[in-house]
C-alpha cells in the first residue's frame, strides 16, 4: 500500500503539515508508505483548456504536475491537506489539482481520496466539501474519519493543541488503510466495478 500526500499549504512546517505529519505517523504503523509533496509555495499555473493532454498524455506545461503523474497512478490513495483562503483551499492547490486530474487519463477509480484542511476559525466545511470534489468526479471513494477531517490553528504549529483534530486525522488515516485494503481485497476477489462507456450529454447543442 502507498499513499501520496499534497501538502497544499505556503508553509512547509504549519498547521497544514501537522496534520498530514499525524496521518504519516498512523500509516506508517499500519505498513502503509507515504510520500509528502510540497507544493504550496510553487509556482503553479492554472489550466488553460487547450487539449494538448489529449494527445500528449501529459500537461502542456511542464512542471511539478507532471512530476506528480506517475506518483499519483502508482498510489492506492491521496491526501491533499489546504489551509483555509476566504472559505476556499489555497489557489496554487487547485491549480494543481485541477490539471493533475484532466491531464492524467489513467483510471483512478478505486484509488482512495481524503482531504484534510486547516484554518484559524472558520471556512473548514467549505473547503473540505471543494476538494472532495475531485475524487468523487473521478471515481474515487472517499475516506472518512469521525468529524470533517480538520485542525485549527492559526500561528504555525498551534495545531498541534488542536487534540480533537489530530484524534480525527488519526482515525482517518486508520479508516483510510482499512479502505484501501478492502479495496485491494476485492480487487482480487471480484474484480473492478463493470464500467459502462461513457454517455455525454451537452446541455446545449
Amino acid at each position: 500500500m502507498k499513499v501520496l500526500m499534497i501538502n497544499g499549504s505556503p508553509h512547509v512546517d504549519g498547521n497544514t503539515y501537522t496534520a498530514l505529519h499525524e496521518m504519516q505517523h498512523i500509516f506508517e504503523k499500519e505498513g502503509v508508505e507515504t510520500e509528502l509533496l510540497h507544493i504550496g509555495a510553487q509556482a503553479v499555473r492554472s489550466c488553460i483548456a487547450c487539449g494538448a493532454c489529449a494527445d500528449k498524455g501529459r500537461c502542456v506545461f511542464d512542471d511539478i504536475v507532471n512530476e506528480a503523474a506517475p506518483k499519483f497512478e502508482a498510489c492506492d490513495g491521496l491526501v491533499v491537506g489546504s489551509p483555509v483562503y476566504y472559505a476556499s483551499a489555497n489557489a496554487t492547490l487547485v491549480a494543481f489539482l485541477t490539471r493533475l486530474f484532466y491531464s492524467t487519463h489513467f483510471d483512478k477509480t478505486m484509488k482512495v481520496g481524503a482531504c484534510v484542511v486547516a484554518a484559524r476559525r472558520g471556512g473548514l466545511s467549505a473547503t473540505f466539501d471543494e476538494l472532495n470534489k475531485f475524487f468523487t468526479i473521478s471515481g474515487m471513494p472517499v475516506a472518512s474519519g469521525q468529524y470533517w477531517n480538520s485542525v485549527h490553528g492559526r500561528a504555525a504549529g498551534e495545531a498541534a493543541q488542536d487534540a480533537e483534530g489530530l484524534q480525527s486525522m488519526r482515525t482517518l488515516a486508520r479508516n483510510m488503510t482499512f479502505l484501501m485494503k478492502s479495496i485491494a481485497l476485492g480487487r482480487e476477489t471480484y474484480g473492478l466495478p463493470e464500467r459502462e462507456p461513457f454517455e455525454r450529454t451537452n446541455f446545449i447543442r
